[in-house]
C-alpha cells in the first residue's frame, strides 16, 4: 500500500481548462474524461480537519491536495435510493417522488450519463447503483409504510462489531473489491483505446454496515465489520465519544428513531468507541479502493486527462445522537464528502459554499460542455472549483446560499425537511405544526446538542418561510402519508388471509408477538384516518 501511495504522489497534476458554464459546444476529442466514485454511508466531515485526524485516508488527502474540497456538501435525502435518485436526476426528492429505499427513478429515466452518452461520451458503470430501487426486503417496505402508525416497534437489531483478527487481510468487502477490479480492467482494456472521452461510474457498498444473518436479539442487526489491517489505520486516541441527550429530553422524532434502531438500551463507552473505530476502519478500506482507481489512471497516463469526483450517498451516525445508520438530518448522517480533481480544477482549494448531490448532474453536463436543462434542482460546481475563477466575490452568487434535504422513509415517524444555510440548520417536520421544528447554530454548536428554535423565533420563522418558498412541505407530507397507506393496503390485499401471520413475523417480531392484536388494531385505526380508498 505504501508503494501505491508513493506512486500516486509522484503523479503529475496537469491542468487544461475544463469547459465553462456558458459554453454550448458539443463533444470533442479534447474534452476531459470523468470518473465518479460514490461510496455509501461516508461521513463527509472525515475529509477535513478535525475529523481527518481519526483515520488515515491517503487518497482522499491526495485529492484534497490536487483538487477542490467542498466543505459543506450534503445529501438531498439521507438514505440510499432517494439520495441516488436525486444525484442521477438532478432533482430534489419531492420532484422524483423517491419516497423510500424501494421507490426511485423510473428505469427509463434520462440520467446525466445517458445525456453524456448521446453527446459522444463512452460510458460504463460498475457496482452499486440503487437509483431505481434498493431492492430491500418486504420488512423494510412495511416499516416505511407504517411509520405514521401510533406504535413503537424495534425495527433494527442492536448494532454490533465483528473483527477479522488478521493484519494482512486487505480485501474485507470482497464485492466492492471485485467491482473495483472490474473498473480498473475496463480502464486498462477498453478506455485506454478510446479516441472519444469516457465517463466511468463506480459505486461502493462500503463503509455501509454489513447486514447480520444472526437470529435472536440481534436478528436484522447491522454489523461494523473489518480486519486488524484496517483497524490499525485508526487513531483510537482521537476517537470522540459523542454526547447524548437523556432519552426523556430527546426530540420526539429522535426518540422514535432511537427506539426503532434498538439503541435505547445501555451502551458502554467501550462499545461506542469500538463501533466508531470499526466504522472508521471501513472508511479506510473505502479510501483504498478510490486509490486503486486513481493509481490505474496514473499508470495509464489518463490522470492528467480525467476529472475525478468522489462522494457518498449519505453519512453514518456511528452512535452520534444515540443512533447508528442514517435517516437523520444531523451532520454525521447528512454531510457527505465531495472532492474533485483534474484538468481545470483548482488545486488545494476548500470551498465553504453549501452544495448538494443534485449538483452532480449539472456539473457532469458542464464538464462535457452540454447545455444545462432549465428544470434541474442543482447547479454546476465547476464555477466554484475552476482555475478560471480566483475571486471569492466572483463566485458567491453562482450557487444558492442554501441546500434542501428531505426524508420520508423508515425509522423516522414524520416527513423531515432540512434547510441548511450559512451557519444555520433548520429542520421542519410533517405539516409544520404537529411536530416542533429544530434549529441549530453550527458555528457555536457543531455537535447539534442545543435546539434554539424557541430562543430565536424570528430566525426560525424566517427560515421556515424560506423553506416553504422552496417546497410546500405540508402538502408533500400529506402526499407521502397517502402513498404509504395506499401501498400498505395493496400489500395487505396481496397477502390475503395470511396477513396476520406474515406481519407478525417481520423484523419487529419480538415486539409484535407479545401483543399482536394491539398492533394490528393500531394499523386498522391508522388506515381509517383520512384514507382515500378510491386512489387504491
Amino acid at each position: 500500500m505504501l508503494l501505491l501511495w508513493v506512486s500516486v504522489v509522484a503523479a503529475s497534476a496537469l491542468g487544461a481548462p475544463a469547459p465553462g458554464a456558458g459554453e454550448k459546444r458539443r463533444r470533442t476529442a479534447k474534452a476531459p474524461n470523468v470518473v465518479l466514485v460514490v461510496s455509501d454511508s461516508f461521513d463527509g466531515r472525515l475529509t477535513f480537519h478535525p475529523g481527518s485526524q481519526v483515520v488515515k485516508l491517503p487518497f482522499i488527502n491526495f485529492m484534497k491536495a490536487r483538487g477542490t474540497s467542498f466543505l459543506n456538501a450534503y445529501t438531498n435525502s439521507p438514505i440510499c435510493c432517494p439520495s441516488r435518485a436525486a444525484m442521477w436526476s438532478g432533482l430534489f426528492t419531492h420532484l422524483t417522488e423517491s419516497w423510500n429505499n424501494f421507490k426511485g427513478l423510473d428505469p427509463n429515466y434520462t440520467t446525466w450519463m445517458d445525456v453524456m452518452e448521446r453527446h459522444g461520451y463512452r460510458t460504463q458503470k460498475f457496482g452499486k447503483l440503487d437509483y431505481t430501487s434498493g431492492h430491500h426486503s418486504i420488512s423494510n417496505r412495511v416499516e416505511a409504510w407504517t411509520r405514521d402508525v401510533a406504535f413503537l416497534l424495534r425495527q433494527e437489531g442492536r448494532p454490533m462489531v465483528n473483527l477479522i483478527p488478521n493484519r494482512t487481510k486487505v480485501r474485507v468487502m470482497e464485492k466492492d473489491w471485485e467491482n473495483t477490479d472490474k473498473a480498473m480492467n475496463w480502464l486498462r482494456k477498453e478506455a485506454i483505446n478510446y479516441t472519444e472521452p469516457f465517463v466511468l461510474y463506480l459505486g461502493l457498498n462500503l463503509p455501509h454496515p454489513y447486514p447480520s444473518p444472526s437470529s435472536g436479539e440481534n436478528f436484522g442487526s447491522s454489523t461494523f465489520h473489518t480486519s486488524l489491517y484496517w483497524l490499525e489505520k485508526v487513531s483510537h486516541d482521537d476517537i470522540k465519544i459523542p454526547k447524548w441527550s437523556p432519552l426523556s429530553e430527546m426530540h420526539p422524532v429522535d426518540y422514535y428513531s432511537t427506539y426503532t434502531k434498538n439503541c435505547t438500551g445501555r451502551f458502554t463507552e467501550k462499545e461506542i468507541k469500538n463501533l466508531r473505530a470499526f466504522y472508521y476502519a471501513m472508511c479506510a478500506e473505502t479510501d483504498a479502493m478510490l486509490g486503486e482507481i486513481i493509481l490505474a489512471l496514473h499508470q495509464l497516463d489518463l490522470l492528467q486527462k480525467t476529472i475525478v469526483i468522489y462522494s457518498s450517498d449519505h453519512g453514518e451516525l456511528a452512535m452520534e445522537h444515540r443512533q447508528f445508520y442514517k435517516m437523520s438530518m444531523y451532520e454525521a448522517s447528512a454531510h457527505v464528502p465531495l472532492l474533485m480533481m483534474g484538468p481545470g480544477i483548482k488545486a488545494n482549494l476548500q470551498v465553504s459554499n453549501v452544495v448538494s448531490l443534485v449538483d452532480i448532474y449539472p456539473t457532469m453536463l458542464d464538464i462535457a460542455g452540454i447545455p444545462l436543462p432549465q428544470n434541474l434542482s442543482g447547479y454546476s460546481l465547476l464555477p466554484l472549483s475552476s482555475e478560471t475563477f480566483k475571486n471569492e466575490h466572483e463566485v458567491k452568487n453562482l450557487h444558492p446560499p442554501w441546500i434542501l434535504s428531505e426524508f420520508h422513509g423508515c425509522n423516522v415517524n414524520a416527513s423531515t425537511y432540512m434547510l441548511r444555510t450559512n451557519h444555520w440548520k433548520y429542520i421542519a417536520y410533517s405539516d409544520g405544526t404537529s411536530v416542533l421544528p429544530q434549529l441549530f447554530d453550527l458555528s457555536s454548536d457543531p455537535d447539534e446538542l442545543t435546539n434554539v428554535a424557541v430562543k430565536f423565533p424570528e430566525i426560525t420563522y424566517s427560515l421556515d418561510q424560506k423553506l416553504r418558498s422552496i417546497i410546500n412541505y405540508p402538502k408533500v407530507s400529506a402526499s407521502v402519508h397517502q402513498y404509504n397507506k395506499e401501498q400498505f393496503i395493496k400489500w395487505k390485499q396481496s397477502i390475503g388471509q395470511n396477513y396476520s401471520n406474515v406481519i407478525a413475523n417481520l423484523r419487529w417480531h419480538q415486539d409484535w408477538q407479545k401483543e399482536p392484536r394491539k398492533y394490528e388494531s393500531a394499523i386498522d385505526q391508522w388506515l381509517k384516518t383520512h384514507t382515500n380508498l378510491r386512489a387504491v
